[in-house]
């Protein structure tokens, strides 16, 4: 079974525009985390990862 993916807070949760700058998910990522398939979390994953690039 493959593992869990965990919540990428951390635990800073100050948005900006609709962007948390702290884990990069827009708001509506962080509302529907809970209910995300893994597909969908590895998608956001990767699309906050290329957001906090460009937020330094």
């Amino acid at each position: 079974m493959a593992k869990k993916i965990e919540s990428p807070c951390v635990s800073i949760c100050q948005l900006k525009g609709g962007l948390c700058t702290g884990c990069g998910r827009t708001l509506e990522d962080i509302r529907h985390w809970k209910s995300m398939k893994r597909p969908e979390k590895t998608a956001a994953l990767q699309k906050a990862k290329q957001r906090l690039k460009r937020l330094d």
